[in-house]
């Protein structure tokens, strides 16, 4: 399993989880957990992903979620789990 951290943060707005996770399922990303909350009108959401069964290359998956992000007028970065399995080795 090769996993991804996606996190979504903006405005608070109908839909946000709907179409994140939509744009997911179109790459064949598996959302394994997801959390989030609003803190007064600002939206943020964590979801761990499983990208065993991505159709392209992680980039282009990553490009996808940003202009997504770009669409929602919100931020919306995906960090492979090698980022962070290279940190705790330093």
């Amino acid at each position: 399993m090769k996993k991804t951290v996606v996190t979504v943060i903006g405005r608070d707005t109908v839909g946000i989880i709907a179409k994140v996770s939509a744009k997911c399922a179109e790459y064949d990303v598996n959302i394994i957990d997801i959390t989030q909350s609003v803190l007064q009108d600002m939206f943020v959401m964590v979801m761990m992903t499983d990208i065993a069964g991505l159709k392209c290359s992680f980039k282009e998956f990553s490009e996808a979620m940003d202009q997504l992000g770009k669409e929602l007028n919100m931020e919306i970065r995906v960090m492979h789990e090698d980022i962070f399995n290279s940190m705790h080795r330093i």
